[in-house]
């Protein structure tokens, strides 16, 4: 007989998540903090209300990979070209930095020479710390009205650049769990797939610029490119061995500079994810967060990775910064906007579990590391900008207004 379990796992998910997501709105706070939070209150760990199954975990999946899509649409490709090389350089130290820390953090605290993924687990940590998720950087510097400052356009190509630098690490290290690949092979098969993505790209931004020419702002553009990033994500895993979420960001990357189809398409899979799959994949993490395994010594690994993870960014995006020519409070701004760990993190840690690299006690300090990142970006921000130098801020209100804005769940 069928269980129908599922639907109120459904239901519980997307009450709590919303109520918890709005109540971390009241408090200036994003709502993505409250969705982790519910999912640890009716996860295993308090109320157990809820628990891991297959249906969740698949439905969880297909949120990261509407995430990763809509991610890869709001890439600016013009911002990336006018910070250019300073844009590189800032996320090249900013990924080199907190990946250094975070291993030196695991090996400090969970150093075992007889396992042979020792190094692996530990540089998985790193690369958790080098995510970046700059959707909370960004509406702070639109209220302040800054988002297109020199210092805005720096944080928001560096962040494009760092995401990419992550993916690429993240499959590298995903690719290594597995003792018979070969390196050199693994890196024919990252470069295979960004032939294929290059090839494949061209010729779907024709087949979408076609189809809005011939079917404006019509549902069946959306339900194509939805499949595209489907299939992006099917041929990505299972051809190449790379991550599902690699292909989806790339689908998005695609779609990203045709603005009618982009914008049209986004508007229909943002409310796809918030409306169902977003809230799925955050309480998700929450769910599967064992509170009960945060031993005092894994409390104290969570406040020092915290402040790891803080401070590498600061100093690494930071030190990129001033390298390339920004004054010393406008690299400490760019510092600060780096901070925020978000979604980013949480995906790269779901990766990390499901290759086993991630042991299950680890997602706490994780998780907690996202919550405090992303509260205290926006205050750390707002007080790095205050000494910003005015040359490099004076925005108008309408160029902020005119700004798109991300989409809450």
């Amino acid at each position: 007989m069928m269980s129908y379990d599922y639907l109120l796992t459904i239901a519980i998910i997307l009450l709590s998540t919303k109520v918890f997501g709005l109540t971390s709105e009241r408090v200036h706070m994003p709502q993505v903090v409250g969705a982790l939070i519910a999912g640890v209150l009716v996860g295993p760990s308090v109320l157990n209300w809820v628990g891991e199954t297959d249906f969740l975990v698949k439905a969880a999946e297909l949120g990261v990979i509407i995430l990763m899509f809509n991610a890869g649409m709001d890439t600016d490709l013009e911002e990336l070209k006018k910070t250019g090389f300073a844009s590189f350089i800032i996320a090249m130290i900013g990924v080199i930095v907190p990946l250094l820390g975070g291993m030196g953090c695991y090996l400090a605290f969970d150093n075992n020479p007889s396992d042979q993924m020792n190094m692996i687990k530990a540089a998985f940590i790193g690369v958790v710390l080098t995510a970046t998720s700059v959707s909370i950087t960004v509406e702070t510097l639109r209220e302040m009205g800054k988002l297109k400052s020199r210092v805005g356009t720096a944080i928001l190509g560096a962040a494009v650049i760092d995401d990419i630098l992550g993916i690429i690490v993240l499959t590298i290290l995903s690719a290594l769990t597995d003792p018979s690949v070969r390196p050199l092979f693994v890196l024919t098969r990252i470069v295979a797939f960004f032939v294929f993505v290059a090839v494949v790209g061209l010729i779907m931004y024709k087949a979408f610029l076609k189809m809005e020419q011939k079917w404006h702002k019509h549902r069946r553009i959306a339900i194509y490119a939805v499949a595209f990033a489907l299939l992006m994500s099917y041929v990505a895993e299972r051809f190449f061995g790379i991550a599902d979420i690699t292909g989806a960001y790339f689908a998005g990357i695609v779609l990203c500079s045709l603005a009618d189809v982009r914008d049209y398409v986004a508007s229909k899979t943002n409310v796809l994810g918030y409306m169902l799959f977003s809230p799925l994949f955050f309480a998700s993490i929450g769910i599967k967060t064992n509170l009960e395994g945060l031993t005092v010594q894994m409390f104290g690994f969570a406040v020092v990775l915290t402040i790891i993870a803080i401070l590498t960014k600061i100093i690494g995006c930071g030190l990129g910064a001033k390298l390339m020519g920004f004054q010393a409070y406008d690299a400490f701004s760019i510092g600060l906007g780096m901070v925020s760990r978000g979604e980013v993190a949480l995906i790269v840690a779901q990766k990390g579990e499901q290759a086993g690299l991630i042991d299950p006690h680890m997602f706490p300090p994780i998780v907690l590391v996202v919550i405090v990142t992303t509260l205290v970006t926006p205050i750390l921000l707002k007080f790095g900008m205050k000494k910003q130098t005015p040359a490099n801020t004076e925005f108008s209100a309408q160029e902020a207004a005119n700004m798109p804005k991300n989409s809450r769940f």
